[in-house]
């Protein structure tokens, strides 16, 4: 399907762009598109990879001007470019919402202007049930997506979204902070030992975008299953990864956090499509003349359960070891940590 065509990553130059660089750059893919505002990251890009597939763009989707220059023939889209960290977006609310809200929706009236034949736009858990403005901006995001949806021919540009959990190793997450408290002999700060997050791969968030390219209907809601466990089990498992016995330190929730994320709403769960390892959340195709919906509801609608970190596979230590090893992240700050071990034990 990728076969000579042109993909283009909106905020491509954080960790999910790379990832699907690593995915897709050794293919018969013609070109990958890097759309994004900041020029170090891109040039460090540029240095590391050496491909003539990659191709560099300086823009910002909160400027459609900037949008549109990067569109000429391309095929297919995938829009990461977010505001995701909590904390700013509580202080900074219309930041996000230039971003998530307004950008999205420059990135899809581009898209459509150019006629590309397929756009997906990342959201997040957080979307869902949402109590802090990131994740308020994600779920007007979403609602921006599904109503852009109706407005075009799927034939012409289809348009769909995935949502998932937090990606473990991707940059400004705890596990690298917990990493980093551990080498400087650190406690290791939790919020609250029994919240539970998703945890999955940055693969896999990838093979949740491709899943959703391969599959979605035009304004769908895709959702990859995945596991979850408690802060208490994450950093019990790094100090045993590590063989460190550092201190636990709680320093209790922050603003505009949830003790568990949801997936799936219970309003969702009604209509969601069980396919496998994945949900899909078809798009609500009333109009706006919608009389008939008064008259009939749906008798089964309170019997669904909403698909939360907390009602999904638990992980133990030992299984989050497992899954953690699988990172080349990890396993490379494994090797770095136990030779220095090693040089100090030398020089002593």
């Amino acid at each position: 399907m990728f076969k000579n065509k042109t993909l283009l990553i909106t905020g491509g130059t954080g960790s999910f762009g790379n990832a699907v660089l690593e995915r897709f750059l050794n293919t018969d893919i013609g070109e990958i598109r890097i759309f994004s505002r900041d020029e170090k990251k891109q040039d460090d890009m540029r240095k590391l990879y050496k491909n003539d597939k990659i191709k560099f763009y300086i823009g910002d989707v909160r400027d459609i001007n900037s949008v549109r220059s990067a569109m000429h023939g391309v095929d297919y889209i995938f829009h990461a470019a977010a505001l995701k960290q909590v904390p700013s977006c509580e202080f900074f609310p219309l930041e996000a919402v230039k971003t998530n809200v307004m950008g999205t929706d420059n990135v899809l009236t581009a898209a459509i202007e150019a006629g590309v034949k397929k756009v997906i736009c990342l959201s997040t858990d957080k979307a869902a049930y949402p109590v802090n403005a990131m994740g308020t901006s994600k779920a007007m995001m979403e609602k921006v997506i599904v109503a852009k949806s109706r407005t075009v021919s799927p034939e012409r540009t289809l348009i769909c979204c995935t949502r998932y959990g937090n990606v473990m190793c991707s940059r400004g997450s705890v596990i690298p902070l917990f990493i980093d408290q551990l080498k400087a002999g650190k406690p290791l700060t939790i919020t609250e030992p029994s919240m539970t997050r998703y945890i999955m791969s940055l693969a896999e968030a990838v093979e949740l975008v491709v899943f959703a390219f391969e599959n979605a209907e035009t304004g769908d809601i895709m959702v990859q299953k995945a596991p979850a466990c408690t802060i208490e089990v994450l950093a019990q498992a790094i100090k045993e990864l590590f063989g460190v016995e550092s201190e636990t330190k709680v320093i209790g929730i922050r603003h505009g956090e949830k003790m568990y994320e949801t997936l799936l709403t219970n309003e969702e769960c009604a209509n969601a499509v069980d396919m496998g390892n994945f949900y899909r959340v078809p798009a609500d195709k009333r109009d706006l003349n919608y009389e008939k919906y008064f008259t009939e509801g749906d008798e089964e609608r309170e019997r669904l359960e909403e698909y939360n970190s907390n009602n999904t596979q638990l992980l133990n230590v030992e299984e989050v070891k497992a899954k953690l090893l699988t990172l080349s992240y990890i396993r490379e700050e494994l090797e770095n940590f136990q030779g220095n071990l090693k040089e100090v034990a030398i020089t002593e």
